[in-house]
């Protein structure tokens, strides 16, 4: 099974510190008991993640870069680092063929987003997206963890 998490770049340290603490909130906010967001913040954190996929799509760097929490935006440093290291170590998030958002959830100013992805190539992938509401009431990108789903619907 194939996995990727970001932030993954060249400070070792300060992104293996970020992808923890994204890890961390991953598993600490995606059990199944997770609350349901109000509908306002539904909308506001799906909208942030594709926002950031038509940035991608645009190569609009600055842009992408945008959508990312301070803790993403330190670990990586810019928007040409950031883009290079997306188009390079998740490539499905860059150019996904295809998208299919499920309802986001969360609480205390956490939220995760799981998109259903699909590359060129047609297989299938889970990007699993933590954010979190910054004090300007915003919700920003602080990790994504892709996996191949390899899950059958009958």
């Amino acid at each position: 099974m194939k996995a990727h998490c970001y932030p993954v770049a060249v400070h070792a340290r300060r992104l293996l510190a970020a992808a923890g603490a994204a890890v961390t909130l991953l598993l600490a906010v995606a059990p199944v008991h997770a609350d349901a967001l109000p509908a306002a913040d539904e909308k506001s954190v799906r909208t942030v993640v594709e926002h950031q996929l038509e940035a991608f799509a645009k190569d609009d760097a600055e842009k992408a870069f945008s959508f990312a929490a301070p803790n993403v935006r330190q670990a990586v440093g810019n928007a040409a680092g950031f883009m290079a290291m997306v188009r390079r170590d998740y490539p499905v998030v860059y150019r996904p063929a295809s998208v299919a958002f499920l309802r986001p959830e969360g609480k205390d100013g956490q939220a995760i987003q799981r998109v259903h992805m699909t590359d060129a190539a047609g297989d299938a992938w889970m990007a699993v997206y933590s954010l979190e509401r910054q004090k300007n009431k915003a919700w920003r990108i602080t990790g994504c963890v892709v996996v191949e789903n390899r899950g059958r619907m009958t």
